[in-house]
């Protein structure tokens, strides 16, 4: 299934497309008002009802009020027919960077953004394979056993916000990117046999990047640094640098000096105690080999 999936027409009888406006995100209201604004502006400029131009785009009436409203964030291809049907000449559709942003989750779009900046990211994860490793079908298996359960919407907004930040294996310069990974997150058959293993052969795939380090800390390690759960630091250019962990400062973001050294000690041991990267390949080459 494709990340935005399918446009539902009218009379598919399922929920239109979309996903609904966080009422938190302030910036993402602004934005989903200012479009819907200027959907209702255009769609009156040329004599246009709703009921209209919602036959003429193929999708319910329903929708476009809502869109309208700014109660409803409109996916890519609803703004480029709305382009066409209108008239609008390429202005409606330009729209769809800035909403494009605006459907991941406000968290995930501010990690995103720090991590396209950062140029040495290095992160410990304890209970699941890192959200940057993962395969689309690793994450959806990880989101449908969430309880309460998720909306399909809801499933499809994170899928989409987790498969965006893989960019930043792309960039250029690329970034020192150092993972370090507990063992029993790669053991866990998570989505059942097939997914875990594609799983693992992602891991082998990132792993020959020359930018990527994947290492895998036994579970049989006595001497654990890494209880306090999942650890992250973002350097910047300028110096600068961002963590986090689960286990410190109550799981805030921290940039003070102090703070940040006390996590890149933990995180220097973690790495120190795990296997080296061309041991950890070697394991979970073991692991693809024994399932």
């Amino acid at each position: 299934m494709p990340v935005d999936g399918e446009a539902m027409r009218v009379g598919d009888g399922a929920d239109e497309p979309g996903w609904e406006v966080d009422p938190d995100d302030e910036w993402g209201v602004a934005v989903i008002t200012t479009v819907g604004r200027q959907l209702k502006l255009r769609r009156e400029s040329v004599g246009m009802r709703v009921a209209d131009f919602a036959a003429a785009m193929g999708y319910g009436e329903d929708l476009a009020y809502k869109v309208e409203a700014g109660h409803r964030i409109p996916r890519p291809e609803y703004l480029e027919k709305a382009d066409e049907v209108l008239g609008a000449g390429g202005l409606l559709a330009a729209m769809s960077e800035d909403v494009a942003k605006v459907r991941y989750p406000k968290k995930v779009r501010n990690l995103a953004k720090l991590e396209a900046q950062a140029v040495e990211i290095g992160l410990y994860s304890n209970h699941n394979v890192h959200g940057l490793l993962q395969t689309e079908e690793h994450m959806r298996a990880l989101f449908d056993v969430w309880l309460p359960a998720h909306t399909e919407e809801e499933t499809e907004r994170m899928v989409a916000a987790r498969l965006a930040r893989r960019t930043v294996f792309d960039r250029s310069p690329a970034p020192a990117l150092s993972f370090v990974q507990e063992e029993v997150t790669l053991r866990r058959p998570v989505g059942g046999t097939m997914v875990w293993r594609r799983q693992l052969e992602r891991l082998l795939e990132l792993g020959e990047l020359r930018h990527v380090s994947i290492q895998v800390l036994p579970t049989g390690c006595e001497d654990h640094f890494g209880t306090g759960g999942l650890i992250e630091v973002l350097k910047f250019p300028d110096g600068t640098a961002v963590g986090r962990s689960d286990g410190a400062f109550a799981g805030r973001p921290v940039t003070d000096p102090k703070q940040l050294r006390i996590l890149e000690l933990r995180y220097g041991m973690i790495r120190a105690q795990a296997l080296t990267p061309r041991e950890s390949r070697a394991l979970i080459e073991q692991m693809l080999g024994d399932s």
